[in-house]
């Protein structure tokens, strides 16, 4: 910075600079430097720079605004001791103002920011922000990423409404991800993603780092999501890392064998590599590699290991002087002795189970969530031919319930340190997710199950009806009628027979000659002033449980729905039904 002029300016002819780090904030407390400058003035001058008119102070910010106190109790107006700086040296006056507010209170993230990125406007490179502050460069590019965000999202994180770990996740998100991640957060029934969930949100459930492949990421044609924040990139589409990965482990694994290492073997992806099960050993004394591989991507090679027991083996043979024996010995059963065992072994885990209903719930349970060989359960997916209909669904308090019981099962399985269930089919990750249940209490397993079968019940037909029932659910808990809902109500009969039943007979018989959208704004008004009136809202008998028709002997899909099952549900004087007299067998236990 060049040297500055001192001269002294009338404070009416001061003001922030736009320059200042803390300009925009509302007037600081001034109170302990207040009696100094009654008694003795301003010994210290203000920096100051030209902006129009009159001149911005750069530093000297609370002495200027105790100053501006003593002229307003005063009348007067005071001159001001003050360097003058050039207009054109701007990335020095943001120093002198970081300076002079860092050395006072320590910024924050945001403040940072803020400042980072004026120098950085002024051409201040990277590496020379961070050698002005004495901080790493990574430092200043993950402060610098805050720019990706929108300005909504940097004002909640400014707040503290949101944490860092949510940040970071989101300068992941593109524009529109964010826009949606804001909906999520200003809605009324539905939860924004924080934190881990909120990475995993942003990622579409897979958190593959970039640093973590095996393969040229040059060559790589798959999507890959960059971090802002300075840390690794994630892989947008797992499966094609996988792909990728699988290419470059059957690589590395050749090379080894050209080597001369005559044993290789792949492990299952997740099953860990159980170090105490083997001793490590030379390639001449026939030690093998093993490949471990983990869901995040992580590949290890353990160089030179052999199953304790052939490892026993050769050495008894080397003592003896006998040759040692080959590292891949022939099986001990044949092909039929193993179905002889293999099946007698399934009967007995069957009968087990059997007795054991509590374990058997559990193994079901992991069954449910992540499938095997003879369990394909889909998660049921919404479809519907207005997209408004998904749009009314997915805003409602039903959904959200299910997202907030999502969360409570993914941290039941996260508190005892096991990965989240996952649909694979893959036998490993349902042991571990068995595992996990057996840890858990019977309430926190039904909690898991509940899960499940929601998540897997089909739309539509009677089994709906039938949980609705069992159930005693209150629709009016969940639902009432909205803009999509009038939008796909076209049927004047059907109208009329609301407006009937909403509001009375005489009603709908005078509006008979209506058109349908007069009819359909004539229903709101009557809702709207029933709700008000009657505190209580109107349900359609399509709605209700259970569901009724409007138009007699039409067909009604929810009415037939039901109209199938009715008799193994409904109750007629003296008889129960199930559930109630699984209730009554509850209440006597």
């Amino acid at each position: 910075m060049s040297q500055p002029d001192l001269i002294h300016i009338e404070l009416s002819k001061l003001s922030i600079s736009k320059l200042n780090m803390r300009h925009g904030r509302k007037a600081p407390d001034v109170s302990d430097i207040l009696p100094s400058i009654r008694e003795k003035g301003v010994r210290q001058t203000l920096l100051v720079r030209r902006e129009g008119e009159g001149y911005g102070v750069v530093a000297g910010r609370r002495r200027f605004f105790a100053l501006q106190q003593i002229a307003k109790e005063s009348g007067s107006d005071p001159l001001v001791p003050c360097a003058v700086m050039q207009e054109e040296d701007a990335a020095s006056a943001i120093e002198a103002s970081i300076i002079e507010n860092v050395a006072r209170l320590p910024a924050t993230e945001m403040e940072q920011f803020a400042a980072f990125r004026k120098l950085h406007e002024e051409a201040r490179a990277v590496a020379d922000i961070a050698g002005f502050f004495g901080v790493t460069e990574l430092h200043v590019r993950r402060v610098l990423a805050l720019a990706a965000l929108s300005a909504p999202i940097r004002k909640l994180y400014a707040e503290e409404d949101i944490d860092g770990e949510t940040v970071r996740a989101l300068t992941l998100a593109t524009p529109a991800q964010q826009a949606d991640w804001l909906k999520l957060w200003n809605s009324e029934t539905e939860r924004a993603p924080m934190g881990r969930a909120c990475r995993a949100w942003v990622t579409g459930g897979s958190a593959i780092t970039t640093d973590k492949a095996l393969f040229d990421l040059d060559g790589y044609t798959g999507a890959v999501t960059a971090d802002l924040f300075g840390e690794a990139a994630v892989f947008a589409d797992a499966a094609a890392f996988w792909g990728a990965q699988d290419a470059a482990i059957t690589e590395r694994a050749e090379g080894y064998r050209q080597r001369g290492w005559t044993g290789v073997v792949l492990l299952e992806r997740g099953v860990w590599f159980q170090c105490w099960e083997y001793v490590q050993t030379t390639k001449k004394q026939g030690g093998k590699i093993i490949i471990e591989q983990r869901h995040d991507g992580t590949v290890t090679f353990h160089e030179g290991w052999l199953k304790a027991a052939e490892a026993r083996k050769s050495r008894t043979a080397t003592a003896s002087g006998e040759a040692a024996p080959k590292t891949e010995t022939r099986p001990e059963m044949s092909g039929p002795m193993a179905d002889y065992i293999g099946l007698h072994r399934h009967a007995a885990a069957q009968a087990s189970l059997i007795r054991n209903p509590a374990i058997a719930m559990r193994l079901m349970a992991a069954h449910a969530l992540c499938g095997s060989s003879l369990w394909n359960v889909r998660l049921h997916s919404p479809g519907a031919v207005k997209e408004a209909t998904l749009s009314s669904v997915e805003g409602g308090s039903a959904v959200a319930e299910l997202v907030t019981a999502r969360e409570g099962v993914e941290t039941l399985f996260e508190a005892l340190s096991a990965p989240v269930p996952r649909r694979s089919g893959d036998a490993y990750h349902l042991c571990e997710t068995y595992a996990a249940l057996l840890a858990m209490s019977d309430a926190e397993v039904m909690q898991v199950m509940a899960l499940a079968m929601a998540e897997t019940l089909e739309s539509g037909g009677p089994t709906v009806e039938a949980v609705l029932q069992t159930c005693s659910t209150d629709p009016a808990e969940f639902w009432k009628p909205d803009e999509a809902f009038f939008d796909l109500l076209r049927d004047k009969r059907v109208i009329n027979a609301f407006i009937a039943d909403a509001v009375s007979p005489e009603t709908a018989r005078e509006a008979e000659g209506a058109t349908a959208k007069a009819q359909k704004a004539q229903l709101a008004e009557a809702l709207v002033a029933r709700e008000t009136s009657l505190d209580s809202a109107w349900m359609p008998g399509w709605m209700q449980v259970p569901p009724t028709r409007h138009i007699s002997r039409a067909a009604s899909p929810p009415a037939d729905a039901w109209d199938r099952i009715a008799g193994l549900f409904e109750t007629d004087g003296g008889h129960e039904s199930g559930a109630e007299r699984s209730n009554c067998k509850a209440t006597a236990a």
